[in-house]
């Protein structure tokens, strides 16, 4: 009664292309995460690894950044904790995983001024 003939024939037409639609309409949202996987995440994962493994691999002598932004050179390492020099005589006790950045030393050279 509302609807004309021709609505009515277009209809049928369109249900048997429904599945075909709604992949059409998720394919930029599949593009949209692909592209956030490779420009985001990826490259975030490969940075923790690398500091999991310099963090792993601290030593003394190493001058360390931590959370707090305390940096000090690593006078002793443990298991779980580093023991770092941050004045002359001033040695604080560090858990391992708070590190920021480990920076070997020897690694730069002095600034010429």
């Amino acid at each position: 009664m509302f609807a004309s003939p021709a609505f009515a024939q277009t209809a049928g037409a369109a249900a048997g292309s429904d599945a075909t639609a709604q992949i059409v309409g998720l394919a930029p949202l599949f593009l949209v995460f692909i592209a956030f996987y490779f420009l985001m995440i990826r490259p975030q994962q490969k940075r923790m690894k690398a500091l999991q493994a310099a963090v792993n691999a601290v030593k003394k002598g190493d001058e360390v950044t931590t959370a707090g932004g305390i940096i000090g050179k690593v006078t002793k390492v443990d298991e779980r904790v580093a023991e770092v020099e941050i004045a002359q005589g001033v040695r604080v006790r560090v858990v391992k995983a708070t590190l920021a950045s480990v920076a070997a030393t020897g690694g730069a050279k002095p600034a010429n001024d």
